[in-house]
């Protein structure tokens, strides 16, 4: 097992692709933001690539290993320690019983993934072990992790030390707070006209500190829209932004009135705004890997488009991608 020491910030278990198939009942899909760099970790140590592992953002935890294992870390570098002595990202690495695993504050990236060689048993709820932390659902007892919990390991893992991600199989993060961010048009964008679209594709927009993993709220200019959003059945609602109750994908740029959201993982599963753009899954590595106060710029698409970049992706998330030091 891991023994947690420290819990970092609202550090997850998380599963990919999450819980899928339960969204009729209000149930998000959940899961990892950056399942790219998570899938990866999962390579590393051995296990198929969507095995529960930790989420950890913006400050990592501490943890203590019960048993002999073999770890690796990917995504955001929180300048990691096993008992004192640094420990490289993207690379497996053996650990001792009761040594000491401490993550600190990321240098690049907003959120680093951790797996082990089993990966994480906690119970499954729906189908998945993914955490569901605003609906207490999955994870640990439905929450994020706690100071003095133990986290179940899978038995028969078969991780080997000394491996490493190939460098030009991994993500490259921003080091200058600027994000250019891949959109899809729809499934609302005719209620946006010409000038507000092109308005959106153009500035820069601003992650705001109040978003977490159920929407990331940004800051920018208004919006303008076409005559159907001021001239509609009274059953759309009052604002231009209203609409009536409809289903919200995954991604979707939900527009509550002028303020711009973008729903992730914990996204909920429709209401009554418009969504004009969608991030793609294939851009969500991005989003996951973003900070507050950072900037978006986004790039139009096609559907196509994202569904390439979606296989090249998962292409990397294999043995293929994985050297050996």
């Amino acid at each position: 097992m891991l023994e947690v020491i420290k819990t970092g910030l609202e550090t997850s278990i998380q599963d990919w692709p999450g819980r899928q198939g339960y969204l009729k009942c209000g149930f998000p899909w959940s899961g990892p933001m950056d399942h790219w760099s998570f899938r990866l970790a999962n390579v590393l140590v051995g296990n198929a690539p969507g095995t529960a592992g930790l989420e950890c953002q913006f400050i990592g935890p501490s943890l203590r290993f019960t048993a002999d294992a073999v770890f690796a870390l990917t995504g955001a570098d929180m300048q990691a320690k096993l008992d004192g002595v640094p420990v490289p990202t993207w690379e497996s690495v053996a650990a001792k019983a009761g040594q000491v695993l401490e993550m600190a504050f990321p240098k690049v990236g907003a959120r680093a993934y951790f797996a082990i060689a089993g990966g994480i048993e906690n119970e499954v709820f729906f189908g998945s072990r993914a955490t569901f932390n605003k609906g207490g659902l999955g994870g640990m007892g439905g929450h994020a992790i706690k100071v003095g919990q133990t986290l179940p390991v899978g038995a028969g893992g078969n991780g080997v030390a000394g491996r490493r991600v190939k460098p030009e199989a991994r993500p490259v993060f921003v080091t200058d707070k600027r994000w250019n961010v891949e959109v899809c048009a729809g499934p609302n964008d005719d209620w946006i006209d010409e000038a507000g679209q092109q308005r959106f594709l153009t500035t820069d927009w601003k992650l705001s500190s109040k978003s977490d993993r159920g929407g990331f709220r940004l800051e920018g200019p208004e919006w303008t829209f076409t005559d159907k959003a001021h001239n509609k059945l009274p059953e759309h609602g009052s604002d231009p932004a209203n609409i009536v109750d409809h289903g919200y994908p995954l991604g979707a740029i939900n527009l509550a009135g002028q303020t711009p959201i973008i729903l992730v993982n914990d996204w909920p599963d429709g209401g009554g705004f418009i969504n004009p753009y969608t991030v793609p899954g294939c851009a969500f590595w991005k989003l996951g890997q973003s900070k507050p106060g950072e900037i978006y710029h986004f790039q139009q698409i096609s559907v196509v488009d994202a569904q390439a970049e979606a296989r090249r992706i998962t292409a990397l998330c294999t043995e293929s991608s994985i050297e050996t030091l």
